[in-house]
């Protein structure tokens, strides 16, 4: 029997397995659903176990829980370490979903789910490639995995996790599927990924909350006070107006522009799929560029006041945002978390305070082209695909990745089968179905590849 047929004969059962998963809800930003990270955490252990790993572990940490396991056949044959994550986003807003998040179904031959994509589904095509090659007796190379539960709120404790580890994770590479496809059409291998730092700040004003009649326009809004300082954050060109944010940004040679700007992209498509009329970023630079190598600055949560059905004429007594800041190359999380918070208190007007918080940071990531194991996971697209995959950079952020060369020195290949189009972190998340069970068919052939070099 052939991977795809292995695939083809077990479709149904994969697929039900991966609903179960995706029906325990393991938000991590959220405390309530700790026990439901736990779950999630507990079954992952059982299918790696169905699917034939020697050991399996549940690491605890000081937030939520690692779940380690390994198969290793043969010390002389190379060892490769999966990671990924089991924890989601929470599914707010609720009432943007046209079915309940953690009830997945399928329509249009895609899976609707809190997590379908990001990224219990991309982790789940490992568990089953890893179960068809046990199955099949295609095992080439040793395997760990390494699934956490924080990467959703910034992978806290993992860094200690891997500082502690080592000898546990010696690896020859990392295989990573959180990423993205151009399309099943257009196979591409992500080849770098943007770092980040993520920050709230509040300004305060009044020191409670004033009937806008008898103080409107006597006092402060703190609201008012935070959009404008917000808009000054951006200058007319798109910008970034914080001092300093671009000193260290690694700029791309006219060639490495040309060579980004060669991937497929039709921005009358783009539009149209998003809903919108135009597009909007820095000046000097194409939708490609503004997406996957220059850095951003872009309010993510704002709030304040009355919310509520109905009118409230308040003058708000505080006002909050949250703020995340996706780094290139060279920059630093902390030294832009640093600029970030002395600006952003030197900007505030002396009628209110400011309070800057941050939350967490990771750095970005050049992944080589070079190396046996990117070949291999080309080889692999080749031989499932037909063709050549496109070699891209994603505007996201894997921290681990950065932490992964400094503390093991190990490089990553990020074999990602997404779509930008799924709507990660949005209502209505969802992951192909293709897409899922062409994951497991090219992550058999990267095994085995890879075993050759």
């Amino acid at each position: 029997m052939t991977t795809k047929e292995f695939i083809t004969a077990n479709k149904d059962r994969f697929l039900s397995e991966l609903f179960d998963w995706l029906r325990i809800p393991s938000v991590s930003a959220d405390s309530k659903h700790k026990q439901d990270v736990r779950e999630a955490a507990e079954f992952l252990k059982e299918k790696l176990t169905a699917a034939g790993v020697d050991n399996v572990e549940i690491n605890e940490t000081k937030g939520h829980p690692i779940v380690y396991a390994e198969k290793l056949i043969d010390p002389s044959l190379p060892t490769v370490l999966v990671y990924g994550h089991y924890d989601v986003q929470p599914p707010d807003p609720l009432n943007l979903w046209d079915t309940p998040p953690f009830e997945p179904v399928i329509r249009n031959e895609k899976i609707y789910a809190r997590g379908a994509c990001d990224d219990k589904g991309q982790v789940y095509m490992h568990v089953k490639a890893f179960e068809a090659m046990m199955k099949l007796n295609l095992l080439p190379c040793n395997i760990k995995f390494m699934v956490e539960g924080e990467e959703e709120v910034g992978s806290d404790n993992l860094g200690d996790f891997v500082k502690a580890n080592k000898a546990k994770l010696k690896s020859d590479v990392i295989l990573i599927s959180d990423t993205a496809l151009i399309s099943l059409e257009h196979p591409s291998i992500t080849t770098g990924l943007r770092g980040l730092s993520y920050m709230e700040v509040e300004v305060t004003g009044p020191n409670r909350d004033l009937h806008s009649g008898v103080y409107g326009g006597a006092v402060a809004n703190p609201i008012n006070v935070l959009c404008n300082m917000i808009d000054s954050l951006h200058d007319k060109d798109g910008k970034v107006t914080i001092p300093g944010f671009y000193d260290k940004v690694a700029e791309l040679t006219a060639a490495e522009r040309t060579d980004l700007n060669k991937a497929p992209f039709n921005l009358n498509d783009y539009k149209k799929e998003l809903g919108i009329d135009e597009i909007k970023g820095e000046k000097g630079y194409t939708t490609l560029e503004r997406t996957g190598v220059r850095p951003t600055l872009d309010v993510n949560g704002i709030w304040g006041g009355y919310t509520g059905e109905g009118a409230k004429t308040v003058l708000p007594s505080k006002a909050s945002a949250k703020i995340s800041m996706r780094l290139v190359p060279n920059q630093v999380s902390a030294e832009i978390t640093e600029l970030f918070t002395n600006h952003f208190k030197a900007i505030a007007p002396p009628y209110v305070k400011v309070k800057v918080m941050a939350h967490h940071g990771g750095e970005p990531a050049v992944t080589p082209t070079n190396s046996d194991a990117y070949r291999a996971a080309s080889k692999a697209f080749e031989e499932v695909f037909g063709k050549s995959p496109i070699p891209t950079r994603d505007g996201g952020s894997i921290p681990i990745v950065a932490l992964f060369k400094k503390e093991l020195g190990l490089d990553t290949v990020l074999m990602g089968f997404g779509l930008d189009t799924d709507a990660l972190h949005s209502p209505n998340e969802h992951y192909g179905v293709n897409n899922f069970l062409v994951g497991i068919e090219t992550i058999v052939a990267f095994y085995k590849h890879y075993a050759k070099k």
